[in-house]
This record gives C-alpha cells, structure tokens and sequence, in this order.
C-alpha cells in the first residue's frame, strides 16, 4: 500500500480500481481533524486522475469504516470552534460525494454518526452481515447535520426522524430494507461482494458514468424541468469521446 499522506494509503489495480484505506485513526477509525483533513486532502488529490475508473474507501480495522467523529476533540469546542470542526467534516464529506467517479464504501463493523454522513455520501454503500449504523450526536447533546440532510433522499424522512432523533441503532438487514445500503454480504463475503459492485461498474462506459454521476448530484439540487432540459446537452456531449459508438458497435456485434 502506497502513502498519499499519513491518513490515507492506496491500493490501485490495472483495471483502474483504486482502493483509499483511511490509516491511523484508532481501531474505529474515529474523524479527528487531523484525519478529516488528511483524508480530504487525499480525496482531492485522487480526483484529478482521471485513470480513476472506480474508488473503494476502506478502513485498516474490521471494527468499523468510521466510528464517528472525535468525541474527546469535539468535548474541548465552544461555538466558533464547533463551527470550524464541522466545516472540516462537511468538506471531507463533499470531497467524496464530488469524486468524479463512483465511490464505493466498504462497510465492516461500526458505522456511526459522522461516519454514515461520510457513507451516505457514496454512491453505493456495501456492508457486512454485522454491521451496525447509527446516528448518536443527540445523546451526547448536539445535533446530527451536514451530510445528514442526505438521508431522508435515502431512506424517506420518517426512517431519517428515527435515527436522527432516537440515536437509535439498527443492524445491516434493517439498513438494507430501508435503503440505507445498497448489499449485505454474508460472513467473510464482504470483499467479494464489493468486487461484484465494482465489476458491474467497470462493465460501463467509464466517462458516461462520470457523467451520470454529475447529473444525480445536479437532479438532487434542480427542479424536474430543469433536470430534465439540462440533460440533453450532457446527451450530446456524451458523443465526443468515441465511448458511445465503440459501445454501441460492440453491443450491435454481439447480436449477430
């Protein structure tokens, strides 16, 4: 494993699959600003390469991809303090929720508070049989925001008022049925099941899913009409790169 900074190490095979693993945040994996800044860093730098096909985040530890944000640092703020803590985690957040490519979060273990932010915040979240989710922030007195305003998009604002506001902790089986994550892979399955998701990816036209992917981010923001208009000129754009008609042309083939 290669060393992007002390936070982040990867893994990168030829097929273009890279994979980040967030380093030295403790068994949990637990967001300090130290890590949240590291692990930013390392998502923006990562972006540029457009080699890039498919990102899978990881933690060194099996306990968790991230037990949350740092308790004992958040303990010491005070309100203008607070306010930079969180702009770091909202940062780090939207770093991998702009990754020009699909992000994959690997999910053993722990997933909690700012870490489900950090997952709701991939495309496709793949979780182990045991693996348990949760937003805590109000049982320890503050409130649960940023990236948290994505899971009502995910699971409905029922589903996201329980978590939210109970700190209530559910299992993968309730995660996959509410539409939390996308796959519950059995016991010691969790690679493979991630590597099916990423085959399924590398399947696709690499440049029209970073374009999809920049028009979900768009349709989650703008009005039907708009979406609807706004994607006629990505449409058209799609065919100056060669991918659509050597796609095509294969797929005309194998009808033959």
């Amino acid at each position: 494993m290669d060393m992007l900074n002390p936070f982040c190490g990867i893994d990168r095979d030829p097929r273009g699959v890279l994979r980040l693993t967030i380093c030295n945040a403790g068994s949990l994996n637990i967001l300090g600003s130290a890590v949240i800044d590291g692990v930013r860093q390392g998502l923006e730098t990562l972006a540029a390469d457009r080699t890039i096909r498919v990102l899978i985040v990881a933690a060194q530890s099996e306990k968790s991809l991230i037990g949350g944000a740092d308790i004992k640092e958040m303990a010491k703020l005070d309100q203008a303090s607070a306010e930079r803590f969180i702009t770091g985690l909202r940062d780090l957040c939207e770093a991998v929720r702009a990754f020009p490519s699909p992000v994959i979060a690997r999910m053993p273990g722990w997933c909690l508070g700012g870490g489900l932010e950090f997952a709701a915040a991939c495309d496709f979240r793949v979780a182990a049989q045991d693996a348990k989710f949760g937003m805590p922030e109000v049982r320890v007195g503050i409130p649960s925001v940023i990236h948290a305003a994505l899971l009502p998009r995910l699971i409905g604002w029922g589903r996201a008022r329980w978590l939210v506001m109970t700190a209530a902790i559910i299992d993968a089986p309730t995660a996959l049925n509410w539409g939390l994550v996308d796959v519950v892979a059995e016991a010691g399955q969790l690679d493979a099941e991630v590597e099916k998701v990423a085959a399924m990816l590398l399947d696709c036209g690499h440049e029209a899913l970073r374009s999809q992917k920049a028009l979900l981010r768009q349709w989650e923001e703008l009005p039907l009409k708009e979406s609807v208009d706004l994607s006629i000129g990505v449409f058209g754009r799609s065919f100056l790169t060669d991918e659509p008609h050597r796609m095509m042309q294969a797929f005309i083939d194998r009808k033959r």
